[in-house]
């Protein structure tokens, strides 16, 4: 079954997880920002550890235009911290083991893979524009984006 994609202008699902350190991660935390929510399958893996480096990396022009950065993925905790603490990555890792939030985002279910189709973690990327009371709309939806290029692709789609 394919998951439900959202689109621009959509209402984006709330959330709130815990993070590589076990503090709570809520959507909410992020009002009256924008902030760009990117699923990935797992951590410590080549494609997953390219994208988060390259997030590392243009961490500082995403947040000098306003956008904070969240990585989301179906690991535990410890997992998330270790490859926090292994790539020096300098913002926030969200863990959804039940993959209720990624399944909301239309970020898990039927991908193909190789030439099958398996059901998984849909490599995705959210803008979200947050209102000052916490809610969240959806600016842009990216989904089966490439784990190489995809930030830079993504910087210039936002004049960054």
């Amino acid at each position: 079954m394919s998951p439900s994609r959202l689109s621009a202008g959509d209402k984006a699902p709330a959330f709130a997880l815990l993070d590589d350190t076990g503090a709570t991660v809520k959507l909410a935390d992020f009002a009256g920002r924008r902030v760009v929510l990117y699923a990935y399958p797992a951590a410590m893996t080549p494609g997953c550890t390219t994208q988060a480096c390259d997030f590392r990396d243009s961490l500082d022009s995403l947040n000098a235009a306003g956008l904070s950065v969240v990585g989301i993925s179906p690991d535990k905790p410890e997992k998330l911290a270790k490859f926090r603490e292994r790539d020096g990555l300098t913002f926030p890792l969200v863990s959804d083991a039940d993959k209720a939030v990624l399944t909301a985002y239309g970020a898990y279910g039927e991908k193909q893979l190789y030439g099958k189709t398996v059901t998984g973690v849909i490599r995705s990327t959210f803008v979200i524009d947050v209102d000052a009371k916490g809610k969240g709309v959806i600016e842009r939806s990216l989904y089966n984006v490439k784990a190489t290029g995809h930030v830079a692709k993504l910087r210039r789609d936002l004049g960054l």
